[in-house]
């Protein structure tokens, strides 16, 4: 198992400094993540940070709340995917799915997946503000709309990923469509056992912590304690 190549090391707080940026893409380069996931104004300069690192450049869009309009969505991807973007983690419209407008919900999804030119797409459902039956409709919307992941949460709402959300949005779509925990993935604890219920990707900040632990366990040194799945953001 690569423990890392399941990470997305995010770099999304509003206070992070320039230097900080490039110090977090340093540690996803060192660490060999699967991305890094950075504020749009970042992309930039990512993409020539981890040029040649083997580590993809994501970043967001109608974050974190969705509500920006489709079109403002589409200009944004389209000029994030210019400055370098591999993935893209999209908030769908919380409120419009919310009311039950599912048109609406499944046609911003696609004008962002045709935006990103066969960039990976996520859809990030934001679930604290959902409940069981909204989280099934967002998951279905999404892959009808030809996402590549359904995510949990942004890490900035009230609460991140749980288990009985991960097994509710793995059983909802097919297998073609991954699922990505994010928002309290902070122990390595965490990540195995949202992994064993069906997640292949994770936002998370605790990076090295949860990696250092990784190998510390696989030379068979003491392991640290867990630490719940719905601890809150990243």
């Amino acid at each position: 198992m690569n423990v890392a190549k399941m990470i997305d090391h995010s770099l999304l707080r509003p206070e992070l400094t320039t230097a900080e940026v490039r110090l977090g893409c340093e540690i996803a380069a060192r660490r060999e993540t699967a991305s890094v996931c950075v504020r749009p104004s970042d992309v930039g300069l990512a993409a020539a940070a981890l040029a040649g690192t083997g580590v993809l450049v994501g970043t967001v869009t109608g974050f974190p709340h969705g509500s920006t309009t489709t079109a403002a969505k589409v200009a944004e991807t389209r000029e994030l995917v210019e400055a370098g973007a591999d993935e893209i983690d999209m908030v769908l419209h919380i409120g419009r799915l919310r009311g039950g407008e599912e048109s609406y919900v499944q046609d911003d999804i696609a004008a962002v997946v045709a935006a990103a030119q066969g960039r990976v797409v996520k859809v990030i459902l934001e679930n604290a503000y959902l409940d069981d039956e909204q989280k099934v409709t967002g998951c279905l919307l999404a892959e009808r709309a030809g996402a590549a992941f359904v995510k949990t949460s942004t890490g900035f709402a009230p609460g991140g990923a749980t288990l009985a959300d991960i097994r509710l949005m793995r059983a909802t779509v097919s297998p073609s469509v991954q699922v990505k925990a994010a928002g309290g993935v902070r122990t390595l604890d965490t990540l195995l056992t949202l992994h064993e219920a069906g997640a292949t990707r994770f936002g998370a900040t605790a990076t090295e912590a949860i990696l250092d632990d990784w190998a510390a366990r696989q030379r068979g040194d003491r392991t640290t304690a867990a630490a719940p799945a719905d601890s809150g953001g990243y």
